[in-house]
């Protein structure tokens, strides 16, 4: 229970960072839905799903593999060393070809006028690609506090950057002020967003920088042989994750008509963002527990912490999902009136996510045991079957069916890891009590829905009664969790 109470710590540190940038992130989200159309919107949603991909390229698995033979060799300098200088070389390749072949990418995927965008991503990628091995160092040595300043200092930064060009820009412009009003066009919105983000990834680069200029990089080529066979199964099962994460959003754009496409995309991409309130935890989350995972992997009683964890992990998820679905008339005013029509899928969109996230825990055991393959198979299939349902269902439903495609391809997986895991490293998961959880949340909201035609102060009423009911029930159900919980707090 100690180490679970440690984990615990280091997720709420790990969370401050996440969840700081994604409260004000969702600050973010009204001002381009109230400043872009729908369908300037869907570009950069679009552009965005790009970033979700590539970046998973450019790092090739290399962050867990770090965390792996750190751990296992015990020599953490070299390996970062060995590691950092793996993605440099590649970063840079990335980089100049990028450059060079800007304009038949851009006409590639239809911006064929905007090939500035292309390149902005790509300096956004590069950056993001050099700061991976160095935050994941501050994490393997439990440096919580550096690793949070580092990123509150980036995700400040992209967040006031975006608010200088795209309101006091835009004012300064209109008030006559003439090297804003000669600067500001206002067809570049979309552009300054990006710009933000290269300045704001540029900016922790350098934060980096003088650290890294004291190491003594050596790249151990036999290490890094080791590392790559650990890694390529992970990069295809990140390849295949992500295809599973935004694919539908691209998709969006080549299988709906033309003249709604990209404003469907839009309104899809700012409900999948305020969807992602589940995503916050479960990044903090994911950030202390996997170095955690590899830490406890010798202690006899590993299988059952990780059973433990999960049941927490669970609990903490279903909590959220009903917190949110429960006020989701408030919540869904994050986005402006035109977007909201998308509302409907946040509550399918929730419980995807809650199963990425059991997803993830049960991931332990092929990293575990170096089986990194499994997850490549598994994501394969996923992808697969993400891919046939939204070219299925997207001409049909829209952007509704991708999010029940991505709800069942998650629930896939975790059927299929669970029985993979079960026989190569067997974790004994409360498989009971996991279901009753998250099903009776799903019940709960259900029970809400029958309330909707009355007065919103008196549904928020009722509501709030079920969330407490819930929260008890809950309670009372893993009342011996709880108190040993106390009992070794």
């Amino acid at each position: 229970m100690s180490k679970i109470r440690a984990l615990a710590s280091q997720t709420a540190v790990y969370g401050l960072s996440s969840i700081v940038g994604r409260i004000l992130g969702y600050f973010l989200v009204p001002i381009h839905t109230r400043v872009l159309s729908e369908a300037a919107y869907g570009s950069v949603v679009e552009f965005y799903s790009y970033v979700a991909l590539f970046l998973i390229i450019l790092t090739y698995g290399l962050e867990t593999a770090f965390f792996r033979f750190a751990e296992k060799t015990g020599r953490r300098q070299d390996v970062m060393s060995t590691g950092f200088l793996s993605i440099l070389v590649s970063s840079i390749l990335f980089l100049i070809l990028i450059f060079f072949f800007q304009i038949p990418i851009a006409e590639l995927i239809r911006y064929p006028d905007r090939p500035e965008y292309v390149v902005m991503l790509a300096g956004i990628l590069f950056f993001d690609a050099l700061n991976t091995i160095p935050f994941a160092d501050l994490r393997a040595q439990n440096k919580a506090g550096k690793f949070v300043i580092i990123r509150l200092t980036g995700i400040f930064l992209n967040i006031g950057l975006n608010l200088f060009f795209l309101l006091l820009v835009p004012y300064l412009a209109q008030s006559g002020i003439a090297p804003f009003e000669n600067f500001y066009r206002e067809e570049d919105l979309v552009l300054y967003i990006f710009a933000s983000n290269l300045i704001s990834s540029g900016v922790m680069t350098l934060i980096f920088l003088p650290e890294m200029l004291k190491t003594k990089f050596a790249f151990d080529f036999l290490l890094w042989r080791k590392m790559m066979i650990y890694a390529m199964p992970l990069l295809i099962f990140g390849l295949a994750g992500v295809v599973n994460e935004v694919i539908d959003r691209v998709l969006l754009k080549y299988l709906l008509p033309a003249d709604i496409s990209m404003a469907q995309l839009g309104i899809y991409g700012a409900v999948y963002k305020v969807s992602i309130i589940m995503t916050i935890f479960i990044q903090a989350y994911r950030y202390a527990a996997e170095p955690f995972f590899f830490a406890q992997q010798k202690d006899k009683n590993a299988p059952q912490t990780y059973a433990t964890l999960m049941t927490w992990f669970v609990m903490a998820t279903s909590l959220i999902f009903l917190s949110t679905v429960m006020y989701l008339d408030i919540v869904i005013y994050f986005v402006d009136e035109p977007f909201r029509v998308g509302a409907h899928v946040i509550p399918i969109l929730l419980i995807a996510n809650l199963l990425l996230g059991v997803y993830y825990n049960l991931s332990v055991w092929y990293k575990l045991t170096d089986k990194t393959k499994f997850g490549a198979y598994i994501s394969i299939i996923g992808a697969i079957i993400t891919l046939i349902l939204n070219i299925l269902w997207i001409p049909v439903y829209g952007y509704t069916g991708s999010a029940w495609a991505t709800l069942i391809v998650y629930a896939i997986m975790v059927t299929i890891s669970y029985m993979l895991g079960q026989k190569h490293y067997p974790i004994p998961y409360d498989l009971i009590s996991a279901t009753v959880i998250i099903g009776s949340a799903i019940g709960f909201y259900q029970l809400s829905l029958l309330f909707d035609h009355l007065p919103q102060t008196s549904q928020y009423l009722i509501n709030t009664l079920i969330l407490l009911t819930y929260t008890l029930l809950l309670f009372i159900y893993k009342k011996s969790m709880f108190r040993e919980a106390v009992k070794r707090g």
